[in-house]
């Protein structure tokens, strides 16, 4: 059990009690303990891939925040919360809608690298606290601007009102949804736009939030996320995704292999490097192996199907990144 379960991360509990529930699963099939983490947080009021890994597989945790996301999120205009999502009081609002024409002129704006400031409600330290503990104590605070990049940016759904002051006369529940753009639908671009829903692949560190507040503005008015769902994360996407239901119900039939993703799964963007079982030995020792030719960079060390090591080749030296504790291909 030293991989991957990717878990369709439902609206409401946040990060850490899906990774309960996975050790809960593990625990009722009768699976022993094992080391359980996440590849990267997902807010409570977002859904979506949550990679949770198993066993060796957490040494891959920090690979995983490091990777590029991919994004689907629903734009309400015309009201700005303090949390720049719904689950914040308003705290701005206008009656400014953008047509379809202006939200294509803009975008272009916001691909590619850009710079943006963090939300006050966020995970991120200031002064040694963390910046959401300190916004709901009423502290007023600076953050600063960092660099991310966003690799696209495409419009996927959009709710057009006729008149001057449209307002979304509806909800639509997506939190369980894949969004898929709507067939056929029409390009007017004389329509004014309550919200719209974007699809954005981006680098780590990018939010979201920040992202949907500044095109608002950039189009003359106020808005904030109504919708968030993860698609992709890294190299794994919705399609291996389960729902907690799911992840109980194969617990209790002793089924958890079927969804368990191999530890290298995680890995798919770096190179396999054969190694003899002596070479094994030695990196397993954190040894370094000296004369093998192997192309400049980070590498995935196997020994036969076992994975041994996450190694960097430098000047003909390999040498230990992260080491794998596996000795049985089952473990894979």
């Amino acid at each position: 059990m030293h991989g991957w379960i990717i878990i369709d991360k439902p609206v409401g509990p946040g990060s850490t009690p899906m990774v309960s529930a996975v050790k809960r699963a593990l625990r009722v099939g009768g699976y022993g303990k094992y080391k359980v983490g996440h590849g990267g947080t997902l807010d409570p009021l977002a859904s979506g891939v949550l990679p949770i890994a198993i066993g060796e597989a957490t040494k891959l945790c920090g690979r995983m925040l490091d990777a590029d996301k991919a994004y689907d999120f629903t734009i309400k205009f015309g009201e700005q919360t303090d949390t720049l999502d719904a689950e914040g009081p308003v705290i701005a609002t206008s009656d400014a809608r953008p047509t379809l024409a202006e939200l294509e002129a803009v975008l272009p704006r916001f691909t590619g690298p850009i710079e943006q400031v963090p939300p006050a409600y966020s995970a991120l330290k200031i002064d040694g606290e963390r910046a959401y503990d300190r916004a709901r104590a009423g502290e007023t605070f600076e953050i600063k601007t960092r660099a991310v990049v966003v690799h696209s940016l495409d419009i996927v759904e959009k709710e057009k009102e006729e008149g001057p002051h449209p307002t979304l006369s509806r909800e639509r529940e997506r939190a369980s949804l894949h969004l898929l753009p709507l067939a056929g639908e029409g390009r007017d671009e004389g329509l004014l736009l309550s919200s719209v829903t974007l699809s954005a692949r981006v680098s780590k560190g990018t939010y979201i939030r920040s992202l949907a507040r500044d095109i608002a503005l950039a189009l003359g008015t106020v808005g904030h996320v109504t919708m968030l769902r993860r698609t992709k994360a890294g190299p794994f996407t919705l399609e291996p995704a389960i729902s907690l239901d799911k992840l109980d119900e194969l617990a209790k039939g002793h089924r958890l292999e079927a969804i368990t993703l191999p530890l290298t799964a995680g890995l798919d963007d770096i190179p396999a490097l054969a190694v003899t079982p002596d070479q094994a030995k030695a990196l397993r020792e954190g040894r370094i192996l000296i004369g093998t030719a192997a192309t400049t960079g980070l590498h995935l060390a196997i020994d036969g199907d076992i994975p041994v090591a996450l190694v960097e080749a430098i000047d003909r030296e390999i040498r230990v990144v992260r080491g794998f504790n596996m000795t049985m291909s089952k473990d894979i």
